[in-house]
């Protein structure tokens, strides 16, 4: 119904009816704004959608971000971080597409959120171990059984950082790079680690044990030797727990230790080398069942001149320290226990008998009773506990060199074997050697968790350290093995 002006109210004015707009349906106004944008208004809406350039990819995206941020930081004096991202391979079919790594400083410039730490997976359960039962034997030793430088049981703890040893070492070239600093530390945290074997080893009564000689890496050497003051208190805590259990520690430094060779530069390094184990001995304070143990050596195409020169490096060379713990051993190549017997003798320096050396080289004159009886005497005169040492061949060695090798462990004691004697067992299987002689003659109580069975199959090759040379004449071959120059 219209109004006209004279029914309008006073006050008030009549405005035109606005147009009807028709509405235009969703896909027409799209048409619409298409047409604007495009020169060409005769394409249909399916035409122009493809004409419209496509949203880029993400990983376009980060790749202009990154290169912004590369601007950046090379605007910035002083940054010259790379912020390369790694390539990534192409998706194949029916695989789960990989995201490139980031570094850190990616991840810094993008959201400030550091790269997502892997989930440590739960430790695996200790595996059951089937031990096998051995048969009992008989015997009036009532001695102490030790084992030689490494625990097995602590060495092979996983996760490899809970790992117990003490023979982390380095080379030359390490120092060269880290520092000596670098390396005295391996020697500390070695040391540190003979506090839970001797720990272990009063647990499962074994209160005999050798040190390793690698305890303090390149303590010895001319250029980049040191001194072990500055780990002084925990040598003394563990040569107080040692005492405080009443365990017999000693060492035995390595085969380069030649006090008879004709050279005067081994001679002064084979000192530096006693002089260091004296120094970790005495700053233990072990009493002087501490000895140190060492092979009589080279032969160097003669060995009576080789003898003459030992007697007279411990006679003249030696410092008092030194000379107070020296004890020879005779060795299964070049100098039988009849051999050394006259310069321990004369010089009052205790010899350890070892049972597989003499077999290997026998005394003709001597046998083992006779030559231990000998060697107590001279224990007895110094006031130190006599000790000697058992290891056998693997079995089925025939030559020379196969039965050298010291097998996984020793099935029996030697016939000649004192009742009261502290004896070092060098077996591949260390503190399980010990273990399994006490279950086979019933010496001391055992922890059947702390038992392992032994292997199935043992080699009769030895294992040694290879040389980079590819060939080896004959020649230097018999010189390394005998120690000539």
């Amino acid at each position: 119904m219209e109004v006209t002006a004279a029914e309008l109210q006073p006050g008030r004015t009549l405005r035109p009816r606005a147009e009807k707009v028709p509405k235009i349906a969703p896909s027409a106004k799209k048409q619409e704004q298409c047409d604007e944008l495009d020169p060409n208004p005769l394409l249909d809406e399916e035409e122009h959608r493809m004409k419209i350039p496509k949203p880029r990819h993400k990983t376009t995206l980060l790749k202009k971000k990154i290169a912004r941020a590369r601007e950046t930081k090379a605007s910035s004096p002083g940054s010259d971080e790379d912020f390369s991202l790694a390539k990534t391979k192409k998706q194949s079919k029916g695989t789960k597409k990989r995201k490139a790594p980031l570094t850190d400083n990616d991840a810094e410039s993008f959201d400030g959120q550091p790269p997502k730490k892997k989930r440590k997976h739960a430790p695996k359960a200790e595996p059951v171990y089937v031990i096998p039962e051995v048969e009992r034997k008989e015997t009036t030793f009532r001695g102490r059984l030790g084992y030689a430088c490494l625990n097995t049981i602590l060495r092979n703890k996983k996760p490899a950082d809970e790992a117990v040893f003490c023979s982390r070492t380095c080379r030359i070239e390490t120092i060269k790079k880290n520092g000596i600093e670098w390396v005295k530390d391996l020697g500390r945290r070695n040391i540190e680690d003979m506090l839970k074997i001797i720990e272990w080893n009063e647990e499962n009564n074994i209160r005999f044990m050798r040190l390793s000689s690698e305890m303090f890496p390149f303590a010895s050497h001319e250029l980049y030797g040191y001194s072990l003051d500055y780990c002084a208190p925990i040598l003394a805590e563990v040569g107080a727990l040692a005492n405080k259990y009443g365990h017999r520690l000693t060492v035995h430094p390595g085969q380069y230790t030649q006090l008879g060779s004709p050279r005067d530069s081994v001679i002064k390094a084979s000192i530096r080398e006693l002089e260091y184990h004296a120094q970790m001995l005495n700053l233990m304070a072990i009493g002087p069942d501490g000895v140190m143990i060492i092979h009589g050596g080279g032969v160097y195409g003669d060995k009576e001149a080789a003898l003459a020169r030992i007697r007279k490096t411990v006679e003249e060379d030696l410092p008092k320290d030194v000379r107070d713990r020296l004890v020879l051993e005779n060795d299964e190549l070049c100098y039988n226990a009849a051999d050394l017997l006259p310069i321990c003798e004369d010089l009052d320096i205790p010899l350890v008998f070892d049972y597989h050396h003499d077999a290997l080289n026998p005394s003709s004159d001597l046998t083992p009773s006779e030559i231990i009886a000998r060697t107590n005497a001279i224990f007895a005169r110094r006031g130190i506990k006599p000790k000697q040492h058992l290891s056998e061949p693997r079995e089925g060695a025939v030559t020379v060199m196969e039965r050298r090798a010291h097998a996984d462990r020793c099935q029996r004691l030697p016939e000649a074997l004192p009742d009261d004697m502290d004896l070092m067992i060098e077996a591949k299987d260390k503190e399980q050697a010990v273990l399994h002689l006490y279950r086979l003659y019933n010496l001391q109580p055992v922890i059947y968790a702390s038992l392992r069975p032994p292997a199935d199959i043992q080699s009769k090759e030895t294992k040694g350290r290879k040389s980079h040379r590819k060939t080896h004449s004959k020649k230097a071959f018999a010189s390394n093995a005998f120690g000539s120059d």
